[in-house]
């Protein structure tokens, strides 16, 4: 068995095939808890923290497009996770080992996994955008596209980290556990509020620390060190969570 496999070729792409991912997107799509709750939470998310209090004028147009863009932060990762966590409920209906009988590397695996994983941050970006526009959101051009870019290009370590906790944990407990953790990573990356003194400095490592961080280095309102290090963070957890998941799926699927 061994030197049949050893001699069998190497699939190209690693066996990544458009028929798979868009097999993968429309089962997303048919997910209507999933899509539910890109469509209709982060708007309301945005109005409950948008609505709050005055609208100043800033620089960059005024906080009600500052409050818009830390919506499709926290919504763009949230789903991004969840999108990603959805393999534990795979792996519980044995769908791991089915991919024992296919020819998927864990790269190419993990590449459409992410891929699917990207497409609710995207109708979260979308969808929050328009509703800033129709209730006074301002910023400028560059600005606006710009942090909406960011925070859904950035969720891509949350897909990561999503997929990373799918295979490390069974599905029953991935969910509430991935609530809990991304509730804490939120404050603790220092995403609704400014961190400062030590509590500042430790913020820096904390995952969501990256993604608020570049989001909203368009609006000028970040610091040229608080972008590197947040550049620095998305590149290393993204590097962590990105190797984890293969590692994890390679171990899942590997023959007994």
């Amino acid at each position: 068995m061994t030197t049949l496999d050893a001699t069998r070729p190497r699939p190209a792409l690693g066996g990544f095939s458009t028929e798979f991912l868009a097999l993968e997107l429309r089962r997303l799509l048919r997910n209507r808890r999933i899509v539910s709750f890109a469509l209709i939470l982060p708007p309301v998310f945005y109005l409950v923290i948008a609505l709050q209090g005055s609208n100043h004028t800033e620089s960059y147009g005024n906080t009600r497009g500052y409050a818009m863009v830390t919506a499709i932060i926290f919504n763009s990762l949230f789903n991004a996770a969840n999108g990603g966590a959805l393999v534990a409920v795979e792996r519980g209906l044995g769908w791991s080992r089915q991919l024992r009988l296919t020819p998927l590397r864990p790269a190419a695996y993990i590449a459409i996994k992410t891929i699917v994983a990207m497409v609710m941050p995207l109708a979260v970006m979308l969808s929050v955008s328009l509703l800033g526009a129709l209730t006074g959101a301002r910023l400028t051009a560059a600005a606006w596209v710009g942090s909406c870019l960011l925070a859904w290009a950035c969720s891509l370590v949350f897909a990561a980290f999503g997929l990373f906790l799918g295979y490390l944990l069974p599905s029953e407990s991935v969910m509430p556990l991935l609530g809990l953790l991304l509730a804490f990573l939120d404050f603790a990356g220092g995403l609704f509020f400014t961190m400062t003194g030590w509590v500042g400095v430790a913020s820096k490592f904390v995952p969501t620390y990256g993604i608020a961080s570049m989001a909203r280095m368009p609006l000028g309102v970040e610091s040229g060190g608080e972008i590197a290090a947040g550049a620095a963070n998305i590149v290393v957890w993204g590097a962590f969570f990105i190797i984890g998941a293969m590692v994890l799926f390679r171990r899942d699927t590997a023959r007994v």
